[in-house]
């Protein structure tokens, strides 16, 4: 078998033979097999298993064909090698002991140590390079995301205690920025030099801040991962999360290779938006997958036309796969993916 490296050539533009395609969170609760798995261990014992999780790693490739496999881990895995104590609770999400309040918990925090806190991801990526014919994409929780974790303790739909700090004393939120970009920086250079061949910044809430606060406190924290990582001969990728539509004009200047839409922005204005720099990545609304097959590949369809208009596109879902999501219907997409946009690149 060759390997597959359509969703490599797709991040910087080149010519395909077929529209990629992979899924956020595609290794997951919608497969049977993993459920069965996550009955025997948590998600964090997973982690910690490096030949284990390397399998659930694989398991969509295998099962749905997709283009690229991303790393089974979790955001918060980093975050422990800071002396931060969480847990992934079951209905909730990640859910922090002692959340930051104060300037004294920020300087608390330490920097990261991969080879003492986190080798076992690292083994996991070691495995996946030897095993996979496609790349492999590994990824970090970006700053503002990890913070409102553990600012919040927990998930938070208002962002209130996030949104205090960083108003209320700047010069405390910088630190924390400063440290938490530090942290994805030697992660994700950590997870290139032991074999991923692609990167994600998942950023999944920071749509919930206006564009001139996000310019202001968050915007240089990210361009600044992005540039310290520019050496990294991989595509870099940045998902600004949902609901950042109005986001996407302040990212022209990333050293990134792809940015990530979510549903309520069309490809072709995510591309305007972003000023026809990046390849873009996305974006079909998750829930459709609960509708008819006939309905989910017209959705498809209408993506990929758009899609292809220009080079650089790799169909995925606007967020996150949910647990209730079938795997014969993705299945089944999958393979309407690559044979539709095969036939319509080859047609253009």
């Amino acid at each position: 078998m060759t390997y597959n490296d359509t969703l490599i050539r797709a991040s910087y533009k080149q010519e395909t033979d077929h529209v990629p395609v992979w899924y956020m969170r595609q290794a997951g609760r919608y497969d049977p097999e993993y459920r069965k798995i996550k009955e025997k261990y948590s998600l964090l014992e997973i982690c910690r298993q490096p030949e284990l999780a390397a399998e659930i790693t694989m398991m969509p490739v295998r099962k749905l064909g997709v283009d690229a496999a991303i790393l089974y881990s979790d955001i918060m895995n980093p975050v422990a090698s800071l002396g931060v104590d969480f847990d992934i609770v079951k209905n909730i999400g990640p859910v922090i002991d002692n959340p930051i309040r104060s300037k004294a918990d920020v300087e608390k925090l330490r920097p990261i140590d991969v080879d003492k806190d986190l080798s076992h991801i690292m083994e996991t990526i070691r495995i996946l390079d030897k095993e996979l014919q496609v790349p492999l994409i590994t990824f970090a929780g970006a700053p503002f995301t990890i913070a409102s974790y553990l600012i919040e303790g927990r998930p938070s739909k208002s962002y209130i205690l996030t949104k205090t700090l960083m108003y209320g004393e700047p010069e405390v939120w910088k630190l924390l920025m400063d440290k938490l970009g530090d942290m994805v920086i030697t992660y994700v250079r950590s997870h290139i030099e032991n074999g991923g061949k692609a990167f994600q910044l998942f950023d999944s809430w920071v749509g919930a801040l206006a564009p001139k606060d996000f310019q202001t406190y968050v915007l240089p924290t990210i361009t600044r991962i992005f540039a310290e990582l520019s050496d990294l001969n991989v595509p870099k990728i940045y998902f600004p999360g949902v609901s950042s539509g109005e986001l996407l004009p302040t990212l022209k200047e990333l050293q990134a290779d792809v940015i990530g839409l979510d549903w309520r922005v069309s490809i072709a204005e995510g591309r305007k938006r972003t000023g026809g720099k990046f390849a873009v990545q996305g974006n079909l609304d998750p829930y459709i997958l609960t509708a008819p097959m006939e309905t989910i590949k017209q959705y498809a369809k209408e993506l990929i036309d758009e899609g292809i208009q220009e080079p650089g596109y790799i169909f995925n879902l606007g967020h996150g796969l949910f647990p209730e999501a079938s795997l014969d219907k993705l299945k089944e997409l999958t393979d309407y993916i690559h044979e539709y946009s095969a036939a319509a690149l080859k047609n253009k």
